[in-house]
């Protein structure tokens, strides 16, 4: 069953393996961005009836604040990504950068 799950999945499978390592690692992944999903997920359920869209938005804000109230995570994100954004901007020729101009 495995190897014929490989088999079926081979094509969409190789172009991956063309990326640098880099970005392979940031590709797959997912456990930082689930774990925010659940985070906001946990926080909207908890409170449940929202009256207007700012109080929506102001417990997505504080749910996510909550992840890193130091504000030293940004110092370890950028280091762990600093790799990966260069290795994206060689292999997309420059769509990063004109995103941010």
């Amino acid at each position: 069953a495995i190897v014929r799950l490989w088999e079926n999945a081979w094509a969409e499978f190789v172009p991956f393996l063309s990326f640098d390592v880099e970005v392979r690692r940031v590709i797959c992944t997912t456990n930082a961005i689930e774990s925010v999903n659940a985070r906001i997920r946990k926080g909207v359920r908890s409170r449940g009836h929202f009256p207007n869209e700012q109080a929506a938005l102001k417990c997505v804000y504080m749910a996510i604040m909550s992840l890193d109230p130091t504000g030293a995570g940004r110092k370890r994100w950028t280091t762990r990504w600093k790799a990966a954004l260069n290795a994206f901007e060689i292999a997309f020729d420059g769509r990063l950068s004109a995103g941010r101009r």
